[in-house]
């Protein structure tokens, strides 16, 4: 398991030596997981942001999107609230992700376009089945990010993501909801789920993604 990264007082220098470990990650194995590596003070607003959300702004998900949307307890239970700029802490992490977006674009030439992004919030015993973010060639999103807004999280409280390596894995890596953790994976390649927790688990889930616009035709974030 990797290490909590370590803090710096140059905010820049830490977001770049941060980003090129991920970009690191990405490149040996698809996928990377940092303990505590959101800087602080973007992860105390989006936790403070998130707490006091009206339960009412928050909607059932579900799966799909536009005409294919479907809400479906089969799969999920969590329920969310997507991320605007209309909020200092909305500001603050859509600005962080859109540093991270030109640097992993000049490193590892993925053409992210835009990006996507929501609250979740999972209340005792809520789950998200096993799954895929992008099935190959059929969908823009290319890379998957997850962070966790839960303080004092321990082992026994459960809610672990549980990235699996291909559809035949059935252990695959857990996934602990420590505040702060950041995740990345390619959205066509891992499987996923979320498991159920014995107390409110809260999380952001967000997408980076190529433009699929086709003859005009928009292809909008969300």
């Amino acid at each position: 398991m990797l290490k909590k990264f370590p803090k710096a007082s140059d905010g820049n220098t830490f977001d770049e030596t941060l980003f090129g470990l991920i970009a690191d990650d990405l490149e040996k194995q698809g996928y990377s997981i940092r303990h505590g590596a959101l800087p602080d003070d973007i992860s105390s607003s989006l936790y403070s942001y998130q707490q006091d959300l009206n339960a009412a702004k928050y909607a059932d998900a579900g799966i799909g999107r536009g005409e294919d949307f479907l809400k479906t307890e089969f799969v999920r239970t969590d329920e969310i609230f997507w991320i605007v700029e209309e909020s200092d802490a909305g500001k603050k992490w859509i600005d962080w992700t859109s540093k991270l977006q030109r640097f992993l674009n000049q490193r590892l030439f993925l053409g992210l376009f835009s990006f996507e992004s929501h609250f979740a919030h999972y209340a005792p015993g809520a789950y998200y089945k096993r799954h895929r973010d992008a099935f190959r060639g059929e969908a823009n999103r290319v890379l998957s990010v997850v962070t966790y807004l839960n303080p004092a999280w321990g082992h026994s409280d459960g809610g672990e993501l549980v990235l699996y390596s291909d559809d035949q894995d059935r252990e695959g890596l857990k996934v602990v909801p420590l505040y702060g953790t950041l995740v990345f994976f390619l959205s066509e390649e891992f499987p996923h789920e979320v498991l159920p927790a014995t107390r409110d688990r809260y999380s952001i889930a967000g997408w980076f993604r190529v433009n699929n616009s086709i003859n005009n035709n928009i292809d909008p974030p969300r």
